[in-house]
């Protein structure tokens, strides 16, 4: 049995007529099928990503050749290029002194665009090859005593400039504000391009998704160490039982339910706060590191998943062990097996550190339902100290395997993601909140299923007074009349 193999190659091709054709050729002979191919000269002019499928064999071989006819990315390019513009006195001349002050720093000039305005200026934009950026600092300062200066950022540029390293400098920002690996940084580049390529196929442009991906990242970095500072609220529910809920600004929040002495965390937010995150668990479970721990998840999103490793056992559903469990044998999870979604989680994964789980972990003590009927059906019962919780699972509207709990003593519910209190989110939660759908097209798999399974949800609760835990955002306090 000949096993194929797939492979995504970000190769640098020469801007000139033929090399697609030479590159497609090499990979022919060799008897590969290319699968995709992404290029777009407006935003990067010499990278075109393909992904291909063959042998071990045969790509092994293209390894060799792209690399031989030098299509393959250096690593060591640390070129980038910085778009410009220069507010210049309209009169025959002006630009001559820039152009020299450009040659005198041995800067290449990618893209010239200028027209007059009917003013007395021209705005004259340029984009300039930068091979050391600490360069570009002392430039600016003794171009802005010539005229007035402006940097222009990426994703507010025309889509004509040949900005033709663009992914370099892309991910090499990433980098610097978030460590990664090498092949970290192949896997980001790769995966920011097929995020791009899927969104600017519905006509959406590109340099939003690049926007949001840095902003996203931006997020990430800035609630680190000390800046993590997570909301934290107190509810009793009984003598013996309390629920502590951590709200981070990025990623889910973190219930823990303390009782008679045990303690069970419902979701664990991003693997990248795993520090924080255990720093704030000591302090409200002092004895976090000695005692039986046990994590409930309400689904198998990234953002729910990252503090996995931490925990004794896992609590899920069967779909989300199984989602977990294709992830741990190299296979896609079930978001990823959405082409819409797959890049963003990626994405995800790779700036978040996430890691797989060991299956042993995962325990399903509900029962499974192939088929299941209703938006939100019953499949067992949950009991955790003084709280009796009947558990649900929903047809898959957020995600195949979400659950929700909901004990009707105590008139308490864990919905996940399936609803959530949006009015109850912070201002670096709501913001957090708003790239995902951006880069995924919704955060819902079923957008209309999860609608019909929020309303399932609130049916679901009896007479009085309720507080709903969401995965995002405060409780939130519902009434429901007689």
């Amino acid at each position: 049995m000949v096993i194929r193999m797939k492979k995504t190659y970000a190769t640098s091709m020469p801007n000139h007529i033929g090399a697609f054709l030479k590159a497609s050729k090499c990979l022919a002979e060799l008897g590969i099928n290319i699968t995709r191919v992404s290029y777009d000269k407006a935003v990067d002019s010499h990278m075109l990503f393909l992904d291909v499928e063959g042998t071990k064999e045969q790509i092994q071989s293209a390894d060799a050749e792209l690399e031989k006819i030098g299509y393959l990315r250096n690593s060591a390019d640390h070129c980038d290029v910085v778009l410009l513009e220069f507010l210049l006195k309209d009169v025959p001349g002006s630009v001559t002194s820039v152009l020299e002050l450009i040659h005198s720093f041995n800067f290449n000039i990618s893209y010239i665009s200028s027209q007059e305005n009917g003013t007395d200026h021209q705005n004259f934009k340029m984009g300039l090859h930068v091979e050391q950026p600490e360069a570009i600092t002392a430039f600016l300062e003794r171009a802005q005593k010539l005229c007035k200066v402006r940097v222009i950022d990426y994703n507010s540029s025309e889509r004509t400039y040949d900005n033709s390293i663009f992914y370099s400098a892309f991910v090499r920002g990433l980098t610097q504000m978030l460590d990664l690996s090498d092949a970290q940084k192949q896997e980001l580049l790769i995966s920011s391009n097929l995020a791009m390529q899927t969104l600017d196929e519905q006509g959406l442009s590109p340099y939003r998704t690049f926007d949001s991906i840095s902003k996203f990242a931006e997020l990430l970095a800035r609630s680190k160490a000390d800046d993590f500072a997570p909301r934290i609220t107190t509810h009793a529910v009984t003598e013996h039982t309390q629920i502590i809920l951590i709200e981070p600004a990025c990623g889910s929040n973190t219930a823990v339910i303390k009782s008679f002495g045990k303690i069970l965390c419902i979701d664990s937010g991003y693997a990248c706060y795993a520090e924080e995150m255990r720093k704030v668990l000591r302090t409200v479970v002092p004895d976090f590191d000695s005692c039986p721990k046990a994590l409930l998840l309400t689904h198998a999103d990234v953002d729910h998943c990252g503090l996995m490793q931490e925990f004794d056992e896992i609590i899920l559903s069967h779909r989300s062990a199984i989602s977990l469990k294709n992830e741990y044998n190299g296979e896609n999870g079930f978001r990823e097996q959405n082409p819409l979604h797959k890049p963003y989680i990626n994405i995800c994964k790779i700036l978040t550190s996430y890691a797989v789980v060991d299956p042993g972990k995962l325990k399903t003590p509900w029962r499974h339902e192939e088929n299941l009927r209703e938006p939100l059906q019953q499949i067992g019962f949950f009991d955790f100290g003084d709280l009796h919780f009947e558990v649900y699972e929903g047809k898959g509207g957020h995600l195949p395997g979400e659950i929700v709990l909901i004990d009707y003593e105590h008139n308490i519910a864990f919905t996940g993601d399936v609803y959530i209190n949006t009015h109850g989110l912070t201002a670096e939660q709501a913001e957090y909140n708003q790239y995902a759908p951006i880069l995924m097209t919704s955060v819902d798999t079923d957008p209309q299923l999860c609608g019909e399974e929020r309303k399932a949800i609130l049916r679901r609760l009896g007479v009085g007074k309720w507080k709903i835990f969401g995965a995002h955002g405060a409780p939130k306090d519902h009434s429901v009349g007689s």
